[in-house]
């Protein structure tokens, strides 16, 4: 089985610049300070990676939810923040991006704080035990028992977030996560390595194995291989190192077919036959001919047991939430 995704949390303390940074998607930190070379905050920007949540605190709240989106990066400090006049910064620093989702009911920490006070790490905490936040501490990281607390004491809300930004960005934040875990083990070789990195964009051994077993697009029919995709059953952020190298668990298809299918929107029976949702748009399923009267050909006993896990996980789960 695989291994979960293994995602971070962290707090940050905004300060004079808390709503340039929410409105603008990024948190940022100065490469040098005028008083000291670097601190924690410092590290942990360079650490963060996407799909990492991060609490928004300002003003005795935590108002805002976001979810890194890219790697950090070097940057100039941003035009709207600059005009603050913050005298310890220079132009050099880190800039995270992150998608900020305002709470609709925000957190005051001082009203919870026999709560949170026993979950508060023993260094670099966010708060002190008075509920006021540590000035020294602009990122820091959240530990399992805090970020437990606080997502009790959200309500919901942080969920409903986590999955909207999942939904809108189709998932791509958790197959960056994963991406950056496979880049990290240490039992997997430089070659193994980029095995299972190219099989999630349809590419080398997986795509090798897949023609040997498919030949055309199921849907469309199509068998220019330059016009064909080689498209992952089980979905590729979901699999072993086994399963996103097995032909079995491919399907080549035409690229709008993929589309459909990746999403949800369409699965197939053992014997062949097209499924379609009852969530995609009739125009779609008209305009694309999935209509249409097309030869059956029947998997095979591998396949089967990929497809029945994409008819019970992904068809008609994903599209339900997304529009067609």
């Amino acid at each position: 089985m695989p291994s979960p995704v293994s995602r971070r949390y962290w707090w940050v303390n905004h300060k004079l610049t808390a709503r340039h940074e929410i409105d603008g998607g990024y948190l940022w930190w100065p490469k040098k300070h005028a008083r000291r070379a670097r601190n924690v905050s410092h590290d942990n920007l360079t650490q963060a990676a996407p799909g990492d949540v991060v609490f928004s605190h300002a003003d005795g709240r935590i108002g805002a939810v976001g979810v890194v989106v890219d790697r950090v990066r070097t940057a100039v400090i941003p035009v709207e923040s600059g005009k603050k006049g913050d005298e310890g910064r220079s132009e050099a620093g880190w800039l995270l991006p992150v998608r900020f989702e305002t709470l609709i009911r925000p957190l005051a920490p001082r009203e919870h704080m026999a709560q949170l006070a026993p979950a508060l790490p023993a260094k670099h905490a966010p708060l002190r035990a008075t509920g006021e936040r540590n000035l020294g501490v602009y990122l820091t990281e959240v530990p399992a028992p805090l970020a437990a607390v606080l997502r009790e004491l959200l309500g919901g809300q942080l969920q409903k977030i986590e999955e909207q930004i999942a939904i809108e960005t189709d998932e791509q934040l958790t197959d960056a996560a994963i991406e950056e875990q496979i880049w990290q083990r240490r039992d997997l070789g430089p070659r193994e390595k980029r095995q299972q990195l190219s099989a999630r964009l349809g590419q080398g051994v997986f795509r090798e194995n897949v023609e040997r077993i498919e030949q055309a697009c199921r849907v469309t029919g199509v068998l220019d291989r330059r016009h064909l995709r080689a498209s992952h059953i089980k979905p590729w952020r979901l699999c072993d190192d086994r399963e996103r190298l097995d032909g079995c668990n491919g399907l080549l298809l035409s690229p709008h077919i993929a589309h459909l299918f990746l999403r949800g929107h369409i699965s197939f029976a053992d014997d062949g036959r097209l499924l379609i949702s009852r969530h995609l748009n009739p125009s779609v399923v008209k305009a694309w001919g999935l209509d249409a009267a097309r030869p059956l050909q029947s998997f095979g006993a591998e396949q089967r047991g990929y497809l029945e896990f994409h008819r019970c996980n992904v068809f008609e789960k994903i599209s339900a939430g997304r529009r067609s």
